[in-house]
């Protein structure tokens, strides 16, 4: 249908006297994009990248990751054109041969070299990667104060550099979590600069020199990224000028969609309201687009804080996911137990989903409270989600009555990320959009002593690890479908439901697809009418 419009809308121009001649380029001089989040920005520092996908996307305009995952779920070239392995051990990083900064300085793997060693320095790296993988550094992921080398990172050429990691590794596991997060920066702009001096540097708030489509010229964490298009891209320069990432709250995206204000909303990092899902379906001027059901709004316990396996089994039971899911959340979505979700090529729909028994639950509070658990639990949940704060105080007066009480605590989602980290909670709960095809990546530290769940189970561990250093599919499914029930019974976390999120995209934007992955990937050949 867009073929054969786009073929009249040619046959209509072709048929007019001189429309050829008078018909302006799209991409304008002065065109501009802007794009809605609704959470703030931690940083737009690569160095000190969060779990967030409102900072990844801002950082991938400007430096580009290695690889990227597409919309059909498939990892593709970004600043690399591929990542190989023989044995899941060493994996060979192979540059885009034209890949460039915007000075015109090419990108080499000397570029990729000095990324790893500030990614693993005491001094200027952050511990959200996991560089313990790489040989060379200590079970922190650091590497040695002042190291100008890393064991586990060789350049083999300008344009190919090796990384091997410490035990083996599954090549989709290093392309996700590697390849997707990490963000080369250029050596010869800051290999200059100490060490200790870049987290907090000016420098990456308007960067002199990029990889990516867009340069940041102007930033407010807490409002918005604004950015200018790199004319000298080495994919190719963007037709669109401008481009601006405006934190929104959902309330105000629906008003903007319809003003022609908000050009974009993805579905990872803007959360439109579900009461507007239908308003936004009806707008002539906006293309809605359902999202995959993969985000998980996730519920962690801290086993620190609560040991008692019974209640937290208490508190799946006395989830009210049918009533939250249709009523709240629309329909727009499916109910899990753990983690494997439909869209997942692991999952099995044997795995069933635990029905709601408040009796059940009850019985379970009584023994253990008999016992001396304690019924009372504090839960964090994001304050930008109103679905989920009205899902959380509804679950909160349902569970009164099996005996639990729980003590919402509302806060906003850096908060809440500063909160997980310390372990400062006994439930907290997130949207979290765990990759479909490697599950490994989060839950191998998820279900740590380390994670946000503080939990150990050498079994779990032993099958997760297994998924790494074999390619047998069938092998890999079990061991997921084996953790995904063993999470289940031992209840270190729970779903409360996965949502197929709206997005949305202004029809005057051309080229732009919102998906739950790969939106930005080809930015740069978008335009606006």
């Amino acid at each position: 249908m867009k073929r054969a419009r786009r073929i009249l809308a040619l046959a209509l121009c072709l048929a007019l006297t001189g429309c050829m001649a008078a018909v302006p380029p799209a991409q304008a001089e002065d065109a501009s994009v802007n794009m809605a989040v609704t959470s703030t920005f931690s940083s737009v520092n690569p160095l000190l990248i969060d779990a967030t996908e409102t900072v990844k996307h801002a950082l991938s305009l400007e430096f580009l990751p290695l690889m990227e995952m597409n919309a059909d779920l498939e990892f593709v070239p970004q600043l690399a054109k591929e990542i190989t392995t023989e044995d899941n051990l060493t994996f060979t990083i192979r540059l885009q041969d034209n890949a460039a900064w915007s000075d015109g300085t090419p990108v080499t793997s000397k570029d990729v070299q000095f990324t790893f060693l500030l990614l693993t320095s005491p001094e200027a790296g952050h511990a959200i990667l996991s560089q313990y993988l790489i040989v060379g550094t200590d079970d922190s992921g650091k590497a040695p104060s002042g190291a100008t080398e890393l064991d586990g990172v060789k350049i083999v050429d300008e344009k190919t550099v090796t990384v091997t990691t410490k035990w083996p590794t599954a090549l989709t596991t290093f392309q996700n979590l590697f390849g997707r997060y990490v963000f080369v920066l250029p050596e010869h702009i800051l290999g200059d600069i100490p060490r200790a001096e870049l987290p907090s540097h000016d420098w990456f708030n308007h960067p002199t020199v990029v990889s990516g489509p867009y340069f940041i010229t102007d930033v407010d964490l807490n409002h918005y990224v604004r950015f200018t298009a790199n004319e000298n891209y080495f994919l190719g320069a963007p037709k669109i000028k401008y481009f601006n990432m405006n934190v929104t709250t959902p309330a105000q995206l629906l008003a903007g969609l319809r003003s022609g204000e908000i050009d974009l909303i993805q579905q990872t990092t803007g959360s439109i309201m579900l009461e507007d899902y239908e308003a936004v379906r009806s707008l002539t001027n906006v293309t809605a687009v359902p999202g995959k059901p993969i985000t998980n709004q996730s519920v962690f316990f801290n086993l620190g804080k609560v040991p008692d396996k019974r209640i937290r089994q208490a508190m799946l039971l006395s989830l009210p996911r049918e009533l939250i899911l249709q009523e709240l959340v629309g329909g727009n979505g499916e109910i899990i137990d753990a983690f494997l979700c439909s869209a997942s090529p692991f999952y099995s729909a044997e795995l069933g989903v635990t029905a709601y028994d408040p009796d059940k639950a009850a019985q379970l509070v009584r023994e253990a409270a008999a016992d001396g658990a304690d019924t009372t639990l504090t839960w964090y949940v994001n304050s930008g989600d109103a679905t989920f704060v009205s899902a959380a105080e509804l679950t909160a007066a349902l569970a009164a009555d099996v005996g639990l009480t729980l003590e919402i605590r509302k806060v906003d989602l850096p908060t809440l990320m500063a909160i997980a980290g310390e372990g400062d909670f006994d439930l907290m709960s997130v949207e979290y959009t765990y990759s479909p095809v490697d599950p490994y990546t989060d839950m191998v530290w998820l279900l740590s002593a380390d994670g946000w769940t503080r939990f150990a189970d050498e079994d779990v561990t032993a099958l997760l690890n297994s998924t790494q250093s074999t390619t047998d599919m069938d092998a890999i499914r079990q061991a997921y479908l084996t953790v995904n029930r063993k999470v289940v019974e031992e209840v270190p976390m729970m779903s409360a439901y996965v949502i197929s999120s709206l997005g949305a995209v202004s029809n005057r934007l051309k080229g732009a697809t919102p998906d739950v992955f790969g939106t930005l990937i080809n930015v740069h050949q978008w335009s606006v009418e």
